[in-house]
C-alpha cells in the first residue's frame, strides 16, 4: 500500500507542476510587448497581477487537493490487490469525491480571473475533471500501480492542459 500511495503522490506532484510550468503560452499573451507610451494599448487590458493571483490559486489545488485524490487512489489500489472489494469501492467513490471536487475548485478560482480566456480554459479543464470523475471505466481499470503509470501520466495533462498555458 505504501508504494502505491508513493508513486501517486510523486507522480501526481511532480505532474501538476510540470504541466502548470509549461512553456505553451497563449496566443494573446505570446503577442510581443507594446512599447510604452502615453496612449492606452491597442492589444487590451494587462491581466497578467490578475491571472498570478489565480494560478496561484490553483497550484494550491493542484498541489493538495490533487494529492488528496491520490490517496485515495492508493488506497484503493492497495485494497483491489488485497481482494478487499468494499474498501476499494468505498476509496473508489472518495477518489471520486475528490477528483470532482478538485474541478469544482478549478471553476470557482478560474470563474474569479478577469480573462475571459483563462475563465474558459478553467471551465473546460473543469469539465475534464469532472468527466473523469464520473467515468467509472477509468477507476476500474485501475487495478494495480503500473495501471496507473500507464494512465496517470496523460490523464494529468489532459486536465491540466487547458489552464497550463496561463500558468507558467
Amino acid at each position: 500500500m505504501r508504494r502505491a500511495l508513493a508513486a501517486v503522490a510523486i507522480g501526481g506532484v511532480l505532474l501538476t507542476g510540470a504541466a502548470c510550468s509549461s512553456d505553451e503560452k497563449p496566443s494573446a499573451a505570446a503577442a510581443p510587448s507594446p512599447t510604452p507610451s502615453a496612449a492606452p494599448s491597442p492589444t487590451g487590458p494587462d491581466y497578467t497581477a490578475n491571472t498570478k493571483v489565480v494560478c496561484d490559486k490553483l497550484q494550491t489545488i493542484f498541489n493538495d487537493d490533487i494529492a488528496a485524490f491520490g490517496t485515495q487512489i492508493g488506497k484503493m489500489i492497495a485494497d483491489k490487490e488485497a481482494k478487499k472489494a468494499p474498501e476499494a469501492a468505498a476509496a473508489q467513490k472518495a477518489a471520486q469525491a475528490q477528483l470532482k471536487a478538485v474541478g469544482e475548485k478549478v471553476r470557482t478560482e478560474t470563474s474569479a480571473a478577469l480573462d475571459p480566456e483563462l475563465q474558459e480554459a478553467g471551465a473546460t479543464s473543469a469539465d475534464k475533471f469532472a468527466k473523469s470523475a464520473a467515468d467509472t471505466k477509468f477507476f476500474d481499470a485501475i487495478k494495480t500501480t503500473t495501471d496507473l503509470n500507464k494512465t496517470i501520466q496523460a490523464q494529468m495533462t489532459e486536465w491540466l492542459n487547458p489552464v497550463a498555458g496561463y500558468c507558467g
